[in-house]
């Protein structure tokens, strides 16, 4: 009768202290063991290390488990052994095969209730949780005004209904004010390369053209346009020549005076400095005007820039502008031009957008997010970011604090 193989799950657990791990495999190495599989998790100094081991073919557990025993009562850790039946063994590391996805949460401050809520979702899709990783840095118990906290679910296995579970999500992002992005975990997440951000309310905290209206006097009647466009009783094209024809007669001046007092959205310095140093392209692609996206591409290093240029002559805006006016659709082609011009897949790029002009490219990119957008944006993009600032993505791209800040 051949004998079955002995295969042991050591769980340990104590204080975290330098020479833990290394202390107790040279104890299995001196047993000559094959190592299955091992994690190990420290939070706030509490060690938990998980050792999935064989025992050899000719040799017995017995000395082996003494060793460690004694090793760990001299160590101050607690020690158990599970032995692991050879067919469950071989169950598990059938499932190897099933899919994989990453559950990013995204809030100024983790709750139980956003936890409860998200992995209670997890569970009942018939997902399996198998390591669960803090992004952000340590929390202090001062919750200031730009705290993150961010926490990183790897699940496996095959969502019982995928539009069901995002559309749970929504509501769970709404109910507990935690932004929830699910992704699989394939070889385009790991690999995006492009980023393309719409302008107004998404890298700047304002709409230019409001502010122009502002300086020319005509406010009111901009608004009046800008709304009608949303309630739909005119296209974008229609709305946008009407409005910059009441910017007629402006002082080019005023275009500076604009740009040096635009407020950057929060994190957006951050998230170009990171992207830069690991080597991300970037571009705009924005309704808004040339003039300001050039002043943020000297300010954040940005690679290519698509807006719509205003006519000026004689140091005055004329109330029109020149050249095909980028609308929605526009933005999605553009975003195709770049991707082929970076020779990379759609996969590989990331849209970054608020209005409902953004939804074209928002749909085509791999990783289209909804930045801190209307309900009707976020319902129909991939993913949506309400909570935190623009360095947001870095997460979703799977950055920790300690690479973004060094």
């Amino acid at each position: 009768m051949t004998k079955q193989r002995e295969i042991i799950l050591l769980n340990i657990a104590g204080e975290d202290k330098p020479g833990v791990t290394a202390t107790l495999t040279n104890i299995l190495a001196e047993h000559n063991v094959n190592i299955l599989d091992i994690g190990q998790a420290v939070i706030h100094e509490d060690l938990g290390l998980g050792i999935l081991l064989e025992v050899p073919e000719k040799s017995e557990s017995s000395p082996i488990l003494k060793d460690l025993l004694f090793k760990a009562y001299e160590m101050g850790l607690n020690i158990k052994f599970t032995p692991i039946p050879e067919h469950k063994y071989e169950e598990w590391v059938n499932h190897q095969g099933k899919e994989r996805f990453i559950v990013t949460l995204l809030s100024r401050k983790l709750t139980a209730k956003q936890l409860s809520k998200v992995t209670r979702l997890i569970s009942d899709q018939g997902l399996n949780i198998d390591l669960i990783s803090r992004l952000s840095g340590r929390v202090p118990l001062n919750n200031g005004k730009h705290n993150k906290s961010v926490v990183e679910f790897w699940v496996r296995g095959t969502p019982r209904d995928i539009e069901s579970m995002k559309t749970t999500f929504i509501d769970i992002s709404g109910e507990t004010g935690v932004d929830i992005a699910f992704q699989e975990d394939n070889i385009y997440r790991r690999n995006r390369r492009l980023v393309c951000f719409d302008m107004d309310s998404t890298l700047i905290q304002a709409e230019v053209i409001d502010e122009l209206a502002r300086k020319a006097g005509v406010y009111e009647q901009v608004s009046a346009i800008t709304e009608a466009a949303m309630r739909g009783e005119m296209d974008f094209n229609e709305s946008f020549k009407q409005r910059v024809a009441l910017l007629k007669g402006l002082d080019e001046s005023v275009m500076k005076e604009v740009a040096d007092s635009l407020p950057l959205t929060e994190g957006a310095e951050r998230l170009f400095q990171t992207l830069k140093k690991y080597g991300y392209r970037t571009a705009i692609l924005s309704g808004g005007f040339t003039y300001f996206g050039n002043y943020l591409k000297g300010k954040l290093g940005i690679d290519y820039i698509f807006a719509n240029e205003l006519e000026i002559k004689d140091g005055k805006l004329t109330g029109k502008h020149v050249g095909e006016i980028i609308d929605g659709q526009k933005k999605a082609e553009l975003l195709k031009l770049i991707a082929f011009k970076e020779d990379i897949h759609l996969e590989q790029v990331i849209a970054v957008g608020d209005g409902s002009n953004d939804l074209p490219m928002l749909r085509l990119a791999g990783l289209g997010i909804a930045f801190h957008a209307k309900p009707k944006v976020k319902a129909s993009a991939k993913h949506a970011i309400s909570t935190i600032g623009l360095d947001a993505i870095l997460y979703l791209l799977g950055f920790r604090d300690r690479e973004i800040n060094m």
